[in-house]
């Protein structure tokens, strides 16, 4: 019934990922566009966590009380405006106002989208969910291909834009005539069994296991959104490929991050535990960035970038599916902490490493971001060892089990 529902959720996200790339992807233009450097693109992107983190709590309420619909339509117009306005703002501030646009956006799609497809699908909704990071990971490959077609025929690079706008109109417009589960009524599974009687040993402690799961949500995105900012920068700079070449890198760390949301939907079903794989996918990031920063082939890079997508995505998702079941009295709450922490990363990243870009050697960045890898690792070994704690017996075994058929899998 809600077949085409989700398809345009679905549809929003797939543009969305193409939006997280597209300043970056087409900074020459709009360094020269506004007068700038590398570093006012990266304050831009920075503006658009301003615009989540300022806004996801009350778009999060608006969406409880008014339903999904309403912000989920809301959402694709505001990109859609972004979008069509990035190419013709005359100057800076419009641009950073534009940018403030986009988060606020990009959070209304968040709150009206997720608990959405919970209620689309309430028997699957962890993979209904994971989905979304898909449809990403392809807008995010689709983008450099349709920026390399723009500029070989020699046309205004504002074309990247204004499709994805139009698509997003589009998009809304057809929201419109579908229906959306009454938020009022929709009751989940999970809901009539969570009575946590059995599930621990003990009581979770949120200054272990709750705070180094924030952190977790803070590193991940950091991961994420430093990876999506230089990796093209570092291809042209460090390796000296050209500009359309080295937007190619973002192509491979989007297939990275469209084979790993698949995997996921497979492996956690039947082999992993979220935990497990807040554990290993650190490492797989961290030694992917010391492959990008000590080997200058443009194919070791390229490879590398795959795994960095792969490492990185999900991350956050797995974050929050970890600390509801932890935290499940509060899930509200907890997931509102991780999310501000995602979102203060996406604020902070850009203005960090915009500052770092300054010294004129890029590879500080990704030293910057091994380091960031790392203590996502310590953070999530704190987890790990907690919840092997905390879960009682009869969980113990089946913990222990699954994680010993999906390392076998892995191997």
């Amino acid at each position: 019934m809600y077949i085409k529902t989700a398809l345009g959720m679905y549809i929003n996200y797939f543009l969305l990922g193409m939006v997280n790339i597209i300043l970056i992807s087409n900074m020459t233009s709009l360094t020269g566009q506004w007068s700038t450097d590398s570093a006012g693109i990266s304050y831009i992107i920075s503006a658009i966590g301003i615009g989540k983190l300022l806004t996801y709590a009350l778009l999060g309420r608006l969406s409880d009380k008014l339903g999904r619909k309403p912000l989920v339509i809301v959402g694709a117009v505001g990109l859609a405006i972004f979008l069509a306005g990035i190419p013709l703002a005359p100057n800076y501030q419009i641009a950073f106002v534009l940018a403030i646009l986009a988060g606020v956006s990009n959070s209304a799609l968040d709150a009206g989208t997720y608990p959405g497809l919970v209620e689309v699908f309430p028997t699957s909704s962890g993979s209904a969910s994971v989905m979304v990071k898909a449809f990403m990971a392809a807008g995010t490959g689709l983008l450099p291909l349709m920026i390399s077609f723009i500029a070989s025929k020699g046309m205004f690079y504002g074309y990247a834009f204004f499709v994805p706008a139009a698509v997003y109109f589009l998009n809304m417009l057809f929201l419109f005539t579908v229906p959306f589960p009454n938020h009022r009524t929709i009751r989940t599974p999970e809901d009539d069994h969570d009575d946590g009687s059995s599930k621990f040993l003990s009581e979770p402690i949120f200054k272990k296991e709750g705070l180094a799961l924030v952190v977790i949500g803070f590193t991940s995105t950091g991961l994420f959104t430093v990876a999506q900012i230089w990796l093209p920068s570092f291809g042209q700079k460090v390796l000296g490929m050209t500009e359309v070449h080295s937007i190619k890198l973002l192509s491979y760390y989007s297939i990275g991050m469209f084979v790993s949301v698949l995997s996921l939907a497979v492996l956690l079903k039947k082999f992993l535990r979220p935990v497990t794989v807040l554990v290993i996918y650190p490492i797989i990031t961290f030694v992917s960035i010391v492959t990008v920063l000590t080997i200058r082939s443009v194919e070791i890079v390229s490879v590398a970038s795959f795994f960095v997508g792969f490492s990185t995505a999900g991350i956050f998702q797995l974050s929050i599916a970890t600390i509801t079941e932890l935290f499940w009295r509060k899930k509200g709450t907890v997931t509102g902490l991780l999310a501000t922490a995602g979102g203060l990363a996406s604020v902070v990243m850009p203005l960090v490493t915009g500052m770092l870009s300054k010294t004129g050697n890029l590879k500080i960045i990704f030293i910057f971001d091994a380091f960031l890898s790392v203590i996502g690792l310590v953070c999530a070994i704190v987890v790990f060892y907690r919840y092997r704690k905390l879960v009682n017996g009869h969980n113990e075994k089946e913990f222990s089990k699954s994680d010993e058929k999906g390392m076998n899998k892995i191997s």
